[in-house]
């Protein structure tokens, strides 16, 4: 009789047992939710860190893809036009469009360094006449007050010049790295593309290979676009400076052409030392230049740069504005120089991996046949 009071007490003890051991897990199991968390966040933060700190790598990565793209289309074209081989036609395709840059570049240097004195007369009759004219409508302190402020300014630009030095030599080594990175990409693109697949999921390998196709579809179609308002503004500046007797039209004509690549910024460089030079001829045809820049800038940005984009990549004007700006707000001018070719990649890719992938949304893509 004593023996199952005791046997009933031992097995009612047993579950208070367990029941007791329950809350001793939970703080286990919260703690290592919450450490995990923690490094998660940490590993975020680093990544992000990270991503800031190399932002200039990653923009001089793309520009060796930019420059390596459009040296394997010339390439390509040239292999089929004449049948040589690849290994020459792509060293054709490098030599002609350091000779394109070279040869713009000299010309238009010789041509203003022989007209340097010229310049040097010119501009402040130029100046003076300006002055004259503006003080005739009570506008002329004010804008000697303003030409002291920007004589200041050019004062401390002349100190700061060893700084400037240092950059320039800075930028003409990133342009040799990315020179060298385009050949070496354009010389054997498929090894880099079938390295870059097999870093991704199984499961998003087709993706990744279509979105692939998709940006280099989008590239090349934006360097036929590009190409062609070039050409055309190359052209038209040439004729338009030869016709109002500006010297080194040609080589103007050329810089205009390859700055054309910079939305909207590029004519207005383009455009400074082309009223520059003008000015050895008279004040009248340095006006006219300007006015024959605003014209060609009218014309290319209104109606040349968005039929020919909307027949290549159809990206909304609207889209590469903002997307001009963004890009110089965060990377500076190398963002403004390859904004256009790097809105036009990430489009495309929002197309394909977002809308269509994820949401499962029947899109064409953009570029796409």
């Amino acid at each position: 009789m004593t023996d199952k009071p005791k046997a009933a007490s031992a097995l009612s003890s047993r579950p208070a047992q367990s029941t007791r051991a329950k809350p001793d897990a939970a703080p286990t199991f919260g703690a290592g939710r919450i450490a995990l968390a923690a490094v998660v966040v940490i590993a975020i933060i680093g990544v992000a860190w990270l991503a800031v700190t190399l932002t200039r790598f990653f923009m001089l990565v793309f520009a060796a893809i930019v420059l390596g793209a459009i040296f394997d289309a010339i390439a390509g074209w040239l292999v089929r036009r004449t049948k040589m081989k690849r290994g020459f036609a792509l060293a054709g395709s490098v030599v002609g469009i350091i000779a394109i840059f070279t040869g713009a570049f000299v010309l238009f240097g010789s041509q203003l360094a022989s007209e340097v004195d010229t310049i040097r007369e010119q501009v402040p009759r130029a100046l003076q006449g300006v002055e004259a004219f503006l003080d005739r409508y009570g506008l002329g302190t004010r804008v000697r007050e303003l030409a002291e402020v920007g004589g200041n300014d050019i004062s401390q630009l002349v100190s700061q010049a060893g700084g400037y030095a240092l950059a320039a030599g800075s930028g003409i080594a990133d342009f040799v790295l990315v020179l060298v990175a385009a050949i070496f990409l354009a010389s054997d693109p498929a090894t880099y593309r079938r390295g870059l697949l097999l870093l991704m999921p199984a499961k998003a390998e087709k993706t990744a290979s279509l979105a692939l196709d998709d940006a280099a579809r989008g590239l090349k179609g934006w360097m036929v676009g590009q190409a062609v308002s070039s050409l055309v503004v190359a052209a038209l500046t040439g004729a338009g400076l030869a016709l109002l007797g500006v010297p080194a039209a040609g080589g103007l004509g050329l810089i205009a052409g390859l700055l054309d690549v910079i939305p909207m910024i590029g004519p207005i460089i383009a455009g400074i030392p082309a009223v520059l030079l003008a000015f050895t001829v008279s004040p009248a045809t340095a006006l006219w230049t300007l006015v024959l820049f605003l014209v060609i800038q009218q014309l290319q940005g209104n109606f040349l740069q968005p039929m020919i984009q909307k027949q290549a990549v159809d990206v909304p004007p609207a889209v590469l504005l903002f997307a001009v700006v963004a890009a110089g707000v965060l990377f500076g001018f190398l963002g403004v120089l390859l904004a256009a070719p790097l809105t036009v990649v990430v489009y495309v890719l929002v197309q394909r991996v977002y809308v269509k992938t994820l949401l499962g949304k029947d899109i064409k893509i953009a570029g796409a046949d």
